[in-house]
């Protein structure tokens, strides 16, 4: 029994020592345009020197998951490590005419469509193995619409810790308050992924929140 109990403390040990190393997997998630991966590509510049993916004013740049794996988010002499995953924006509608004007041709919209609402099945799937979930909000936009509710009814299913950002707080119609009333459940950090604003309380909030993955 003495044996056992002592086998048992130090497999307690060594659990908490490299529990902390545990890769924990971030998902960025929002509508088409928000932010996400502006968002992400400055997290990993800072603290590994490669962005993640590309960004463009054309909605649905990004129409498949991307990921940077390794990633050590170092604040204030703490130090956690997380696997970034950036996903292809939510969307209950897309139509290859969305795109035309910005003077797309006709072949390459409906391409673009279609590449997008797979993008959209992909990022639904994909939440299934999320620890832990940043939701990226244009500031600027009504929080209010579909799109968000179907984001934040698959996080509420699946118990995922969540945290929401209202990016473009450098945009003069910015309102951090509407995004903060219209989910009053969530903590909501207004920050500008494009300027770095307000990026410490956003780290120090996602390290909070990681305690609870």
């Amino acid at each position: 029994m003495v044996v056992k109990a002592f086998k048992n403390f130090f497999k307690r040990i060594f659990f908490n020592l490299f529990k902390s190393k545990k890769e924990l997997k971030l998902g960025f998630y929002g509508p088409p345009n928000a932010g996400k991966t502006s968002l992400a590509n400055r997290i990993c510049k800072d603290f590994t020197g490669e962005e993640i993916g590309a960004v463009s004013k054309i909605p649905h740049e990004t129409r498949t998951v991307q990921f940077k794996e390794k990633v050590e988010i170092d604040y204030k002499g703490k130090k956690m490590l997380f696997k970034m995953i950036d996903t292809p924006g939510i969307a209950t509608k897309i139509d290859y005419e969305d795109f035309l004007k910005y003077r797309m041709k006709k072949k390459d919209a409906k391409i673009r469509a279609k590449e997008a609402t797979q993008g959209v099945v992909e990022s639904i799937k994909w939440l299934d193995d999320m620890d832990v979930v940043v939701i990226v909000l244009d500031a600027t936009e009504n929080p209010y619409n579909q799109v968000n509710l179907t984001i934040i009814g698959n996080l509420v299913a699946r118990n995922i810790p969540v945290l929401i950002v209202a990016n473009k707080v450098d945009l003069r119609k910015a309102s951090t308050k509407k995004i903060e009333e219209a989910f009053p459940e969530y903590d909501v950090i207004g920050i500008s992924a494009k300027y770095g604003k307000n990026l410490e309380e956003f780290y120090e909030s996602i390290f909070k929140l990681a305690k609870e993955a």
